[in-house]
């Protein structure tokens, strides 16, 4: 388990390290400059929460902070559908960004409800 919980890590900082490169690379427009700072934010708060529920104190603590890590990944998500939906970044640009997060947000899922089920 100790393993799983350091991939995660890594796995969820490497998914920071992908929205930053990401968002250097977005037009300079005021439309896509929103919502890629938006997308910054939610994006590298990922892996900042999920450090916190890593060094939790408690399960309700654990619980809470990795609740925090998916309501940040379907916020990206979301960032990253108005990006292609708004016409502002090709789909086939985004493919591989948005697979991860649909991802990330199926493991958080299975951490919290095994979890909340262990409660």
């Amino acid at each position: 388990m100790q393993n799983d919980k350091k991939d995660l890590r890594d796995r969820t900082k490497q998914f920071a390290l992908s929205v930053i490169q990401m968002f250097s690379r977005i037009p300079k427009n005021t439309e896509a400059q929103v919502l890629g700072k938006q997308l910054l934010r939610s994006g590298t708060s990922v892996g900042a929460n999920y450090r916190e529920a890593y060094r939790g104190r408690s399960k309700a603590e654990f619980i809470a902070k990795c609740g925090d890590s998916l309501r940040a990944l379907e916020e990206t998500a979301y960032w990253l559908e108005l990006l292609v939906d708004g016409k502002i970044i090709p789909p086939e640009k985004l493919a591989a960004i948005r697979t991860e997060c649909d991802e990330l947000i199926a493991i958080f899922v299975t951490i919290l409800k095994r979890s909340k089920d262990t409660s």
